[in-house]
């Protein structure tokens, strides 16, 4: 399998001895201009990998603040197209890792296959499926060398379940670290350390944890136990608080360092 950016950039935190911080924006809100100024700040910021949300009008995995994100990408005119020509700004500018958090029926609605060499070629590294079992995948797609298909572990995975997950997985693997929704949350849930050293039994593909961090004291009680840690809801919210305001990026992107620092320094 050829490597990308994803394997390159993990490759590189291992030999530096540090972690991955994992940024997630809904692309298209409240614009792709924005999404892609965005993107390269966030890189500056500190951010190793970008999640970019494709907006869908249904997305049940995630909490209020994604969904508003979504809402407000869609009325604005997004597409699942728009985000990959969106992409392909961001690369003008940037070799950031970019994996689109997504959910099935967009895709089935373009094509699953067409998608993921278009996807390949504007310049994406990794799909998340949000909605996708593995057992009902297309095992034909893993010949697309580019794209390394990012899977979803939860708390209530079953051993068995996560090593047949894991042996289906490339790029890395995304545990979510709380039942229900994405969202903001208090504290961290304090099984992560068993949960990410039962997968790591099964795989050597780094291991990332995300729904519910919030705050750089969170990242960093997370980066500890895995190879990286995702930061969505919090961002959103401040894109959606500071939306309209010509430094929007920018006061976005100085929300983002302490949380990159603080996972970087676990």
């Amino acid at each position: 399998m050829q490597e990308n950016r994803i394997d390159l950039k993990f490759a590189s935190l291992r030999a530096q001895g540090t972690k991955a911080f994992v940024a997630y924006i809904c692309a298209g809100d409240p614009s792709f201009e924005a999404t892609r100024a965005l993107a390269l700040g966030l890189e500056k910021a500190g951010v190793d990998i970008l999640e970019l949300g494709v907006p869908f009008s249904d997305p049940l995995a995630d909490g209020i603040v994604n969904q508003l994100a979504s809402q407000r990408a869609l009325e604005a005119g997004a597409t699942p197209y728009g985000v990959l020509e969106c992409v392909r700004q961001i690369r003008r500018d940037s070799q950031i890792p970019i994996v689109l958090y997504t959910y099935i029926n967009p895709l089935m609605a373009l094509g699953f296959e067409t998608f993921h060499r278009d996807a390949e070629a504007a310049g994406v590294d990794g799909l998340l499926i949000l909605d996708l079992p593995p057992d009902e995948d297309a095992p034909e797609l893993a010949s697309v060398p580019g794209i390394r298909r990012i899977r979803l572990i939860a708390p209530t995975t079953p051993n068995a379940r996560i090593a047949r997950i894991t042996a289906q997985a490339d790029g890395f693997i995304y545990y979510v670290s709380r039942e229900g929704v994405t969202g903001e949350q208090s504290s961290v849930a304090d099984t992560i350390g068993e949960h990410v050293e039962a997968i790591r039994r099964t795989t050597s593909l780094p291991v990332v944890v995300g729904f519910g961090v919030s705050n750089p004291d969170q990242a960093r009680q997370v980066a500890r136990l895995a190879d990286g840690v995702v930061v969505g809801s919090s961002i959103v919210k401040r894109i959606a608080q500071f939306a309209g305001q010509p430094e929007m990026p920018e006061l976005v992107a100085e929300f983002v360092r302490p949380l990159a620092a603080a996972a970087k320094l676990a």
